[in-house]
């Protein structure tokens, strides 16, 4: 299903630890899709109400972009696009 984006993601940048699980995991790869479509349509993910607003105010201002996403509650994701909108890259935190 299409997602309605609100901001454009640039070059999309993936980590190598995040493109390993992709090729071997169907899941792991869903789960990435349906968070970059949450990112691009302002869903942060997992992250505390003030970071929510900070990033909706970084919206506005042209500033970075970060969301944070869990798979079954283990594995977490980081999704960052840079604040002139060229690239977002999509880690793991301890690829950051």
């Amino acid at each position: 299903m299409p997602v309605a984006e609100t901001f454009k993601c640039g070059r999309l940048l993936v980590a190598q630890g995040i493109n390993s699980r992709i090729a071997d995991n169907l899941e792991f790869s869903k789960f990435i899709v349906n968070a970059l479509n949450r990112h691009v349509s302002c869903d942060w993910g997992e992250m505390d109400e003030e970071d929510k607003q900070e990033n909706d105010y970084a919206l506005d201002k042209y500033l970075r972009l970060f969301s944070a996403y869990e798979l079954n509650d283990q594995e977490k994701i980081w999704i960052i696009t840079e604040a002139d909108r060229s690239a977002t890259t999509i880690l793991f935190p301890d690829e950051y």
